[in-house]
């Protein structure tokens, strides 16, 4: 059985993106080792990707045109199925692939199927309303955060409101640049 796996970048104080949606604290603190890792962590083994549709439009700009040589994981992340969680779009796209659908609503039973089918991880990266609802569902088995050194003090949090949930860390990593993996499992 497959694993959900939400990948986050998040910043020291919990926000995954700031107000004015800017993402630049990311590209700042990015170190070479982490896309390996990145890779190596999440993306190598894939079955499925989980995106809220902001997170996939913000996607579509980037990684359709990546290729594997210029970012380790890009083979992965554009021939990976994505799944888009949206009540807006009718239909998903995904660059050049034909790999993206939309699906309206989180339905746990639905998941807990995809889940079964493959021994490969789903991976949810970015889309904070996804992760916080499908945590407060128990639906997510492993939390890869990545958290870089900056406060960014406003922004969209990754944790807001939920359910309390104990966490056991298998794994940490301290890269160069300050940031900081952290994944951690269900307790």
């Amino acid at each position: 059985m497959g694993n959900l796996v939400a990948s986050i970048f998040v910043s020291l104080d919990n926000i995954m993106v700031s107000d004015n949606e800017d993402m630049s604290w990311v590209i700042d603190n990015f170190d070479p080792d982490m896309g390996n890792d990145q890779g190596a962590e999440v993306m190598n083994s894939m079955q499925a990707i989980f995106l809220g549709r902001t997170t996939q439009q913000q996607m579509i700009n980037v990684w359709p045109n990546v290729t594997e040589e210029q970012s380790p994981g890009a083979d992965a992340m554009n021939h990976t199925p994505k799944f888009v969680f949206s009540r807006t779009l009718d239909k998903a796209t995904w660059g050049k692939y034909d790999n993206a659908s939309v699906l309206t609503e989180i339905e746990p039973g639905q998941i807990e199927r995809m889940k079964k089918e493959s021994a490969d991880p789903i991976v949810i990266f970015g889309s904070a309303s996804i992760v916080q609802q499908m945590t407060d569902l128990g639906l997510i088995d492993e939390y890869v955060l990545w958290v870089h050194p900056v406060i960014l003090g406003s922004g969209k949090l990754l944790f807001k409101d939920n359910k309390r949930r104990n966490l056991k860390l298998v794994k940490s990593k301290a890269y160069g640049s300050g940031v900081v993996m952290l994944r951690l499992r269900n307790a």
